[in-house]
C-alpha cells in the first residue's frame, strides 16, 4: 500500500524539466541563470579565439616566408608594414631602431647599441602581441574554475529545500523531495557543462599562445642576427 501511495503521488506530479525549473526556489533559479549565461559567454569567447588565434598563426607564418624568401637582411620600412600580423609588427619594431640610427654607424660600440635596442624593442613587441592575442582567456579561466562551485552551491541549496519540505509536510514520499533534489542535481550538471569546455579550450589556447610566442621569439632572433650583421658591415663602410 505504501508503494502504491508513493506511485500515486508521483504520477500526479509533473517532473518535466520545464516544470521543475518553474517551481524552483528563487536562489536555485538565479544559480541556473548565472551558469547558463556563463556557458554562453564562454562559447562566445571560444569561437572568437578559435578564429583569431588561427588567423594570427597563419598570417605570421605567411609574413615570415615572404620576408625570408624575398628580402632577408633589409631593414628599410616600406608602406603597409606593421599592421597586419604579429611577425610584421615585431619586425617593424627592429626596423624603426635601424631607421632611427640613420644607417650611419661609426663604431662597433654603436653597432652593438642598436642591436641591443632592437632586441628590447622586439621583446616588448612580442609581449604586446601575446597580450593582445590572450585577451579573453581570463574569462575562460574564471568560468572554468568558478562554475563547479556555483553549481555546488545550487545543489546544496536544493537539497536543503528538500529537507525543509520533508519537515513541513512530515512526508518522505517521492513527490515531496523529487523536485528539489532534481533541481539540485541539475545545478551540478549545468555547472559542469559550463566549466568543462572552458577548461579544455583554456588549456588549448594557452598552448597555442605558447607556440605563437616561440614562433615570434625564433623570428626575432633571426632578425637580430641579420641586423647585427648589417650593423657590423655598416661600421666597416
Amino acid at each position: 500500500m505504501e508503494n502504491e501511495s508513493i506511485g500515486n503521488v508521483a504520477s500526479t506530479s509533473d517532473f518535466s524539466l520545464i516544470a521543475l525549473l518553474g517551481e524552483a526556489d528563487i536562489v536555485v533559479k538565479i544559480v541556473l541563470v548565472v551558469l547558463l549565461l556563463s556557458s554562453v559567454w564562454s562559447w562566445i569567447v571560444i569561437g572568437e579565439k578559435l578564429f583569431a588565434l588561427g588567423g594570427l598563426k597563419k598570417s605570421a607564418l605567411a609574413f615570415e616566408e615572404a620576408f625570408w624568401n624575398g628580402r632577408a637582411g633589409e631593414f628599410d620600412l616600406r608602406p603597409g608594414q606593421g599592421g597586419k600580423d604579429p611577425a610584421s609588427r615585431v619586425f617593424v619594431s627592429a626596423a624603426r631602431e635601424w631607421q632611427d640610427a640613420g644607417k650611419s654607424l661609426a663604431t662597433p660600440a654603436e653597432a652593438s647599441a642598436i642591436v641591443m635596442r632592437a632586441e628590447r624593442s622586439m621583446r616588448a613587441a612580442v609581449d604586446r602581441e601575446l597580450g593582445r592575442a590572450g585577451n579573453g582567456l581570463s574569462i575562460l579561466a574564471t568560468i572554468g574554475s568558478a562554475s563547479p562551485f556555483i553549481g555546488l552551491f545550487g545543489t546544496v541549496w536544493g537539497i536543503m529545500n528538500a529537507f525543509l519540505k520533508i519537515a513541513e509536510a512530515q512526508d518522505t514520499s517521492l513527490g515531496t523531495v523529487a523536485g528539489p533534489i532534481a533541481e539540485a542535481l541539475f545545478a551540478t550538471g549545468l555547472g559542469l557543462i559550463a566549466a568543462i569546455p572552458a577548461v579544455i579550450f583554456y588549456n588549448k589556447f594557452t598552448a597555442d599562445l605558447t607556440k605563437l610566442g616561440d614562433q615570434l621569439d625564433s623570428f626575432s632572433q633571426d632578425v637580430l642576427v641579420r641586423l647585427s650583421r648589417r650593423a657590423s658591415d655598416a661600421t666597416r663602410d
